[in-house]
């Protein structure tokens, strides 16, 4: 079936290209998403307030005593560790509590009485992260799937499959220092000079594999949602322009199976999900107070410990949030990246056409 899809526009283009139109999907994935997970936090913020939820008590260098406090921010595309002292620095993202009835009211009071650009509070960090982990999962995906169909014959039915779990698997693996380097900076206020001595460090007493500290949950998770992902989407938007009588898809068509694949590979994958939203609290915990930090458990004893403590259900915690919000992340992202390559691709046509 592999062989009769219709191929994505993305085979007369340049890497530089591709860099572009997926750097173009991640900012208007954020533009788009970011606001639905602000609500969400200022609603989380009404039912456990910071003050009563995850502190940790710590006194960095020799002051008062500091309440310490980490949540995860998640906008579909990318998940971000925060730590916050007294609310320093979060005071955009997890403010007092406030009234609100539900998600439109805290929409409609949010944009009333604290601005509209209130609902984009989370948007920079959020571009400094998911912007280069973007371009270069969905660049290296393109490029090595165009590789692999030309060394897998028979087999180019798992094309998205492998082609996928490679490419997540290397932007995991480039960004997870940066990620960690973004906490340390966060939870002790570090200057550049100091974070270089902090970095040194790390390195000379853990080896230079401690700056992929929480790099094996967060693999685990992407890693086969991404298979999973660029298995079913390939799949899906086949059969719907098939359905609809198109030579190729259209940008409805890769929204909606951006949707749908994106959903079923979250469904899936959600264990390891609340598995990695465990680990990131506990790095965050152990940034910001490394002397009563436990040793991280591994995986398999965390998704144990889980299932002891609430069953199986557990492991599937969260499943309506992580799906409201992956599925439009997913489809926004996909579409405008093949919007993107689609537009770069009657570019580069035309100018062939100009020079002959």
């Amino acid at each position: 079936m592999a062989e009769k899809m219709s191929p994505s526009p993305g085979g007369d283009i340049t890497p530089l290209q591709q860099m572009l139109a997926s750097g173009t999907g991640a900012i208007l994935t954020s533009l788009f998403v970011t606001p639905l997970d602000v609500v969400k936090i200022r609603l989380q913020a009404q039912r456990t307030p910071f003050s009563k939820a995850l502190a940790v008590q710590s006194v960095p260098w020799g002051a008062q005593p500091a309440t310490w406090k980490c949540f995860l921010y998640c906008n579909g595309l990318m998940d971000h560790l925060y730590v916050c002292q007294n609310g320093n620095g979060c005071t955009a993202w997890y403010k007092a509590p406030g009234h609100f009835s539900g998600t439109l009211d805290a929409f409609v009071k949010i944009t009333r009485y604290e601005g509209i650009r209130s609902l984009w509070s989370g948007l920079p960090p959020t571009l400094v992260m998911a912007v280069p982990a973007t371009v270069i999962y969905f660049t290296a995906y393109d490029q090595l799937r165009d590789y692999l169909h030309t060394r897998m014959g028979s087999w180019g039915h798992y094309i998205p499959l492998l082609a996928g779990a490679l490419a997540r698997l290397g932007a995991v693996t480039v960004i997870s220092p940066l990620e960690l380097i973004r906490t340390k900076m966060q939870s002790q206020q570090l200057s550049y000079r100091e974070l270089r001595v902090c970095i040194q460090s790390s390195v000379a007493q853990g080896g230079w594999l401690s700056l992929w500290r929480g790099w094996g949950p967060t693999v685990l998770r992407d890693v086969p949602f991404s298979a999973l992902y660029w298995f079913n989407y390939e799949l899906v938007r086949t059969w719907l322009s098939r359905q609809a009588w198109l030579d190729g898809a259209t940008f409805m068509v890769s929204f909606a199976s951006g949707a749908i694949s994106g959903t079923v590979a979250a469904v899936l994958t959600l264990p390891f999900d609340v598995v990695k939203t465990q680990r990131q609290i506990e790095l965050g915990d152990s940034e910001v107070h490394p002397v009563r930090a436990s040793k991280p458990s591994s995986t398999w004893l965390l998704m144990q410990r889980i299932r002891a403590e609430s069953g199986t259900r557990g492991l599937f915690a969260g499943f309506l949030p992580r799906v409201i919000k992956v599925a439009p992340a997913c489809a926004i992202m996909i579409s405008t990246y093949e919007f993107g390559k689609s537009f770069f691709q009657k570019l580069n046509q035309e100018q062939q056409l100009r020079g002959l």
